[in-house]
Parts: structure tokens; sequence; C-alpha cells
């Protein structure tokens, strides 16, 4: 019994350790326009793949409420629940189901990195879609110019941080369970 507590407490301090990771980096960002580029889905990414899928999603969702209240833990150093409904607040939501999604295929193909890749990848597509219709909604745009704006510009580092995600998490989660962390 005492081990299962045991296990339960590592995994609520590995997710509120991803929580905090994705406080500090999420702010992080180069403005471009409407639509930041940011570290936050590197980190969720990471956190998938270390804590699994359902933990992974969890750690988002406590970074999630933890800007909701006020910290400034949103790209640009921003909080609140106006960021949740303003432009970007579509991809804030969007990355609770890309976190869920990645870590479904994560989770169930771990040994295969091209399976782990194509999760990020369909997880990422409905991130893009909920940010995409939420953002032309609010800045009333047509959809190809919220594509140009708030997709187009940013595949190319989300390709990249799931490249780095798919070398670097599994490394991370190996070195965490061979500490005894996991």
């Amino acid at each position: 019994m005492e081990n299962t507590k045991k296990i339960n407490i590592h995994h609520l301090t590995l997710i509120g350790v991803m929580a905090a990771v994705t406080c500090i980096l999420g702010p992080l960002s180069l403005p471009i326009g409407i639509v930041p580029i940011s570290l936050t889905n590197l980190v969720i990414y990471f956190s998938v793949y270390v804590l699994g899928q359902k933990r992974g999603t969890l750690s988002y969702i406590v970074y999630l409420l933890i800007g909701l209240i006020g910290l400034p833990v949103f790209s640009g150093f921003s909080g609140g629940f106006t960021k949740l409904f303003g432009p970007t607040g579509g991809y804030l939501i969007g990355f609770i189901f890309m976190a869920f999604i990645s870590g479904i295929f994560i989770d169930k193909f771990s040994n295969k990195i091209y399976m782990c890749f194509l999760g990020m990848i369909i997880g990422t597509i409905v991130a893009y879609i909920l940010g995409t219709a939420w953002l032309a909604y609010q800045a009333n745009l047509t959809f190809n110019a919220t594509l140009a704006i708030g997709v187009l510009p940013f595949i190319a580092g989300d390709l990249a941080k799931m490249v780095i995600a798919a070398l670097v998490g599994p490394q991370i989660k190996k070195r965490l369970i061979s500490a005894g962390l996991y």
C-alpha cells in the first residue's frame, strides 16, 4: 500500500514539475503578430513523453488554470481569463486536445517514433483547427487570412519541436526511471 502512495506522490510531483516548466517556458515568446511563437507546445510534448497521456494532459491543465487565475504564465508574460477569451484562446484550449491525442499515440506506440510523431502531428492539427476557428471569430477574419497568420508561420517550427520532443522525451523518461523518480 505504501508503494502505491509513493508512486502517486512521485507522479503528482512530476505533474507539478512539468506544469512549472510550462509556466517558466510558456511566457517566453516571439511576437510575430496576433499569435506569437512560444515554447508551450514543446513542453506539452515533453510532458506527454515523460508523464504519459493522462498525466501530461493534466500537467497542461494545471498550467492553464494557473494562467487563468491571473499569473503571467501565458505568452508574453500574460494571464487571466481575458487571454482565454482573446484571439489566442482557441490555441490554449486546443493544447488540451493536442496533449490528449499526442499522448494516446505516445503511450500506445512508445517504441515506434514515427507513430509518436504522427500522434503529435494529429494533436497539433486539432489544436490548429480550434485555434484558427476561434481566432477567425475573434479577429473577424476569413478562414484563409486566419490560416496565414495563425497556422502557416508555425508549421516548420512546430515540426522541429516535435522532432526534438521525439528524440529527447524518451531519454528524459528513461533517466527518470533509472533514477527511481518515475
